[in-house]
C-alpha cells in the first residue's frame, strides 16, 4: 500500500498542468506534486496515475514515488487565486502526491540523447497503458540527474471511461508515430522480450491493490471496488499479450504513406520511413 502523508503547506500551483496540480509540503518533510480529486478530470485520473505509475516502477522504469496524501483545505486559505481556493475546497480528504524532483528539466529531444533500448522500453510501456500523452507536443518526461523520468499518466487506459468496450479496446494497436521518443529508433522488440513476461496477473493484482477503495466505489456496472480492480487486471493482462506485435511507429501501409509528422523525416529508422 502507498505511504500516507498529510499535506501541511500549499506552496504554489503548477499552471502548466491542465488539472492545476500544486506543489505541497508533507508532514514527513517531503515536497510533492499533488493531484486533486476535485480537479475537472475526476478521480479516474488519479486511479490511472497509481496503476500506471506503480506498474512502471515495478517494471524498472523511473517514475517518481507516489503517496496517498490527506488534504485539509484550510492549508490554502492564504492562496490568493480563487480557482485554487475552489479546487482545494473540492478536494478535502484523500488525494495523490508525487515526489517532487527539484531541479529537474522538461525533456527536449533535441538536447537530450536517449538510447534505442530506453526509448523502446518507454514506447512499449506507453503502448501497454495506451498513453496518448507522451507526444512531441507534450512529452511528460523529465530529465533529473542526467536520467529520464516518466510523469503524468492521467490520460492513459482510456477504456476505463467505458468499461463496456474495454475488452475490444485492449486489442487495438498503438500508434507511436507522434511519440516523443520515436526519433531515437526505439528497440520495441527488445523491450517486449524484457517486459512482456513480467506483466503477469500476480504483478497486476499487486499494482491495482494500491488504488484506494474510495476512488473505485460506485463505479457503474460493478458491485465492489475489488471487482473494478479485477477489471483493470483483466484488461491490462489481455493487452500485454498482444501489444508487442501491434505498435506502429510511422510505418506506411499498402494504401497510404507514413503517418509520422514531417519533423520525423530522416530521423526514424530506415524500415519506418520507406
Amino acid at each position: 500500500m502507498l505511504t500516507e502523508v498529510i499535506a501541511t503547506r500549499y506552496v504554489t500551483p503548477l499552471r502548466e498542468g491542465g488539472s492545476l496540480p500544486g506543489i505541497v509540503e508533507g508532514d514527513d518533510l517531503g515536497t510533492y506534486v499533488m493531484k486533486f480529486t476535485g480537479a475537472g478530470q475526476g478521480r479516474k485520473t488519479l486511479v490511472a496515475e497509481v496503476v500506471c505509475g506503480q506498474l512502471g516502477r515495478r517494471l524498472g522504469l523511473r517514475v517518481p514515488d507516489l503517496v496517498r496524501m490527506q488534504l485539509d483545505p484550510v492549508i490554502g486559505l492564504s492562496e490568493p487565486d480563487q480557482e485554487v481556493q475552489e479546487l482545494l475546497k473540492a478536494s478535502g480528504g484523500l488525494n495523490l502526491g508525487m515526489d517532487y524532483l527539484p531541479g529537474s528539466l522538461g525533456f527536449d529531444p533535441l538536447a537530450f540523447e536517449v538510447s534505442a533500448r530506453e526509448a523502446g522500453r518507454v514506447v512499449w510501456f506507453d503502448a501497454l497503458i495506451n498513453n496518448v500523452d507522451r507526444s512531441w507536443r507534450n512529452p511528460n518526461l523529465l530529465v533529473w540527474h542526467g536520467e529520464l523520468w516518466l510523469i503524468d499518466h492521467g490520460a492513459t487506459m482510456i477504456w476505463h471511461h467505458n468499461w463496456a468496450g474495454a475488452e475490444k479496446a485492449a486489442l487495438k494497436p498503438y500508434d507511436a508515430s507522434d511519440h516523443v521518443l520515436a526519433t531515437f529508433g526505439p528497440d520495441v522488440a527488445g523491450a517486449a522480450e524484457e517486459f512482456a513476461p513480467k506483466v503477469t496477473e500476480e504483478l497486476l493484482t499487486e499494482v491495482v491493490a494500491d488504488v484506494p477503495d474510495e476512488w473505485l466505489v460506485d463505479e457503474p456496472g460493478f458491485d465492489s471496488a475489488e471487482e473494478v480492480r479485477r477489471a483493470y487486471v483483466k484488461t491490462l493482462l489481455a493487452r500485454a499479450g498482444v501489444i508487442s506485435d501491434n505498435i506502429r511507429i510511422g510505418e506506411r501501409t499498402e494504401d497510404k504513406p507514413s503517418q509520422a509528422p514531417g519533423w520525423l523525416a530522416g530521423k526514424l529508422p530506415r524500415r519506418a520511413v520507406k
